[in-house]
């Protein structure tokens, strides 16, 4: 599971985007140094997109807790369709990802992350999974342990008929 933190850096998000074609990450924290990383909530690819494109927003690290942006930006700010400019993007996660200055650089995701997604027990029923996503139109649900560490993520396409029936098959099948 690739999951991101709540003050992520700007250089490894820019490969985890570029390297992967999630729709959304999980979110973590660790509400203690001695605790493990815990789900905090999910952020969506264009959301994330829409985030780096906006440089004054980042921010070196700091070893005090006050990292936030001077200015968060509004919801309808950061909500898009679809991304306007797929180029340029392209480019900008490039640079971002091989120019050493922004291998110093942070964002903080704490504003903009969806703090009331769902998630789901790792030994949850598949049918009331099946339920949740059609009920409420997910696209992706994460996956959590009894200490809510997150585990894994199911999509919508893992609960398509076919490639369901064949994975279950293949578990109930002798070995």
């Amino acid at each position: 599971v690739r999951v991101l933190h709540l003050k992520e850096n700007i250089a490894s998000l820019a490969r985890l985007l570029a390297s992967t074609s999630h729709g959304g990450f999980p979110v973590v924290c660790r509400p203690k140094p001695d605790h493990a990383e815990v789900f905090q909530g999910t952020i969506k690819r264009l959301e994330l997109c829409m985030l780096l494109e906006n440089e004054h927003i980042f921010e070196p690290e700091r070893n005090d807790k006050s990292f936030s942006p001077s200015h968060p930006f509004s919801y309808e700010k950061i909500t898009v369709e679809k991304l306007p400019n797929l180029s340029r993007l392209t480019m900008l996660l490039n640079r971002y990802a091989t120019d050493p200055r922004y291998q110093q650089l942070f964002i903080n995701l704490e504003p903009y992350i969806n703090k009331s997604a769902m998630s789901v027990q790792a030994h949850f029923s598949l049918q009331r999974t099946y339920i949740v996503f059609r009920t409420l139109g997910l696209r992706h649900l994460t996956v959590v342990d009894p200490q809510n560490r997150v585990v894994g993520v199911i999509t919508r396409k893992d609960l398509m008929p076919f490639p369901l029936e064949e994975r279950l098959r293949l578990q109930l099948a002798p070995q």
